[in-house]
């Protein structure tokens, strides 16, 4: 795709999920990849998977719930590329228990990483796109930052967050020429449920079925670089029950909360 020819894409959340299907997807086009994560080791992997194409790849350790880190490492990604065109937010930690069930501390720590991190991390690269009157914030957020479903709480949350914080960003900077591109998947076969947090912070460890019978995640990749080259502001990808949902919500929110209480979501 040309829109992303000689462009710098940092790429957060990339060691694993939809992060590294995108690395691997645009590692096939003549550009600079940033890759981000907390894992090193899974980050090496995705880089010698894909050397020998097009891209240029760099690897950049980063935590998104260490605030210091993220600062330092803007500062550490800019000296080296000298600026980020495209900004990829794919990261963050999904949940999998009860409002009852689910700790503070847990429901804290989702909004740390999903929604804390994400625009912590926006708001350090976003003086430079400013400056350069250009610049696209692409961030992963789900269907479920439209609409809830059980044992999402938390994660829910934080995703609904994100679509207040990037509407008002994207409004702010349009005269700027700093665009914003939220992708709302529903369900992908990915490894994010066997990480989702329990209640207590334990690690679910299994993958649920609606996540195994979702789209695979060059699907995911072909629909979301087409949407991001677009410069689309929200684009929903999912099988037709979570689209169908998001709209059914919208227009049908009483009919929507009957339906929802008796779908398997796990």
């Amino acid at each position: 795709m040309r829109y992303f020819e000689g462009k710098n894409i940092w790429i957060v959340g990339a060691s694993s999920g939809l992060g590294e299907g995108l690395a691997t997807f645009l590692s096939d086009i003549d550009c600079t990849l940033i890759l981000s994560s907390r894992r090193v080791e899974e980050l090496e992997r995705v880089k010698k998977h894909n050397e020998g194409k097009k891209a240029s790849i760099e690897i950049a350790p980063l935590d998104l719930a260490n605030p210091a880190q993220i600062d330092s490492c803007v500062q550490e990604v800019e000296n080296r590329v000298g600026h980020i065109d495209i900004l990829v937010q794919s990261g963050g930690i999904s949940q999998r228990d009860t409002v009852l069930k689910t700790s503070m501390d847990v429901q804290r720590k989702i909004m740390e990483v999903n929604y804390f991190g994400a625009i912590h991390l926006s708001r350090a690269v976003l003086p430079k796109m400013v400056k350069r009157q250009s610049g696209l914030h692409v961030v992963v957020t789900s269907a479920v930052g439209i609409i809830s479903t059980p044992f999402r709480s938390g994660y829910s949350a934080s995703k609904h967050a994100l679509h207040g914080f990037y509407d008002a960003m994207r409004a702010e900077h349009h005269q700027d020429n700093v665009k914003v591109t939220l992708l709302c998947p529903g369900y992908v076969h990915t490894n994010i449920s066997y990480n989702a947090l329990m209640g207590d912070g334990s690690q679910q460890q299994k993958l649920d079925n609606a996540q195994a019978n979702g789209l695979s995640v060059a699907q995911f990749c072909k629909i979301a670089t087409k949407a991001i080259a677009a410069e689309k502001e929200e684009v929903y990808i999912g099988g037709f029950k979570e689209v169908m949902g998001i709209y059914v919500k919208r227009f049908f929110p009483s009919l929507f909360s009957r339906i929802v209480r008796k779908i398997a979501v796990t």
